[in-house]
């Protein structure tokens, strides 16, 4: 990282607050990693490395793929960014996701404020990132129906892994109901966003007491109306959200993809099943940990899961922490580096 010089202006202030932060906060990350750190570099002996040099290829097509996602959906709204200028911001969004513990909240913030460089408004943004979420779990769904078939042709659904598949999939379901309900009706969508923006001013509000609302309401209604309009505007156009569908669904199959090629790397090959139920759980309860990157949750649940279908705990648990260091590390580097290029730019784009 580059020296840190004094800032002369509030706008450098405030860079220098991000810069000084997102450095702690990567510190933090490496803290609370070192043991999975150790465990990892004395499990390279153990596996065939040229096999693990796959997860380089396969995460520099899932940001492809992320790249595309987003500048076709952005067509699809009318508005044009650059595939190159895309690829850098995915790198840079994978960074703050896993830095910020807020289920893909601070992703989006941060993908809006990007966004206005290139004269895209805030509506169509946030449109954008909650599209990208909600066609990731709809495409995620056959691929989990797809796992548990896989599961029980080889014998190993047990009644504990079909009630959690079942739940899952009925969650994902039920949730794509709720949220196609919500956004037919613009009064639904802003009574549903406004319930939850005076939700969080009364929570800011017990730290701020005294101060006024940290949300404007007037604000967050035009920004709700907005949004509303651009789901207007998909909704109208939604054959051409077919090629974001499909990279949705090659993205899910890339890091399911990823991986299995540490079980591969280990010269073990397992239930494919195995792989796809153990990664969903994890990741749905990794949006709710309160630690970044769902640091903990993420493993345990994953290694139980992954136990619980008949693959052995010491593989489990060796494969499980070896995929989570390598693949987060391999791509918060780069992703840090840019967001402090940018950062230093005032997020101008070069």
């Amino acid at each position: 990282m580059a020296p840190i010089k004094r800032p002369q202006s509030k706008s450098s202030w405030f860079r220098f607050v991000l810069t000084l932060g997102t450095f702690v906060a990567l510190a933090i990350l490496i803290y609370v990693l070192r043991k999975q750190i150790g465990d990892t570099i004395s499990n390279l002996g153990k596996v065939n490395a040229w096999v693990l040099l796959l997860i380089i290829p396969l995460q520099i097509f899932g940001y492809d793929l992320n790249a595309r996602f987003c500048t076709s959906v952005l067509a699809t709204l009318g508005e044009k960014v650059g595939y190159k200028a895309m690829y850098r911001l995915s790198l840079e969004l994978n960074f703050v996701n896993h830095i910020l513990p807020s289920g893909g909240v601070s992703g989006i913030s941060y993908f809006t404020m990007r966004m206005r460089k290139f004269g895209v408004s805030p509506a169509k943004s946030t449109m954008v990132q909650l599209v990208k979420l909600f066609l990731l779990y709809v495409s995620f769904q056959p691929l989990l129906v797809l796992g548990v078939f896989l599961l029980a042709m080889r014998g190993h659904v047990n009644e504990l892994v079909l009630t959690t598949a079942t739940s899952i999939v009925t969650l994902l379901i039920i949730g794509t109901i709720v949220v196609l309900y919500i956004a037919e009706s613009r009064a639904r969508v802003q009574a549903f966003l406004g319930f939850v923006t005076n939700l969080l001013n009364r929570i800011i509000g017990l730290v701020r007491r005294g101060r006024p609302a940290a949300i404007n309401m007037a604000r967050a209604e035009q920004a709700f109306s907005e949004m509303h309009d651009a789901y207007v505007l998909l909704k109208d156009r939604w054959r051409q959200l077919k090629m974001p569908f499909i990279y949705s669904l090659l993205d899910n199959i890339v890091e399911l993809t990823t991986l299995y090629v540490v079980y591969i790397a280990f010269g073990r090959l397992v239930n494919v099943g195995a792989v796809i139920l153990a990664y969903a759980v994890a990741n749905f309860a990794g949006l709710i940990s309160i630690l970044p990157a769902g640091i903990g949750v993420f493993e345990g649940l994953m290694t139980a899961t992954l136990v619980a279908t008949g693959i052995p705990a010491d593989l489990s648990i060796a494969v499980t922490i070896m995929y989570r260091v390598i693949s987060m590390f391999t791509q918060l580097l780069p992703g840090y580096i840019l967001y402090q290029k940018n950062l230093r730019r005032g997020f101008k784009e070069a």
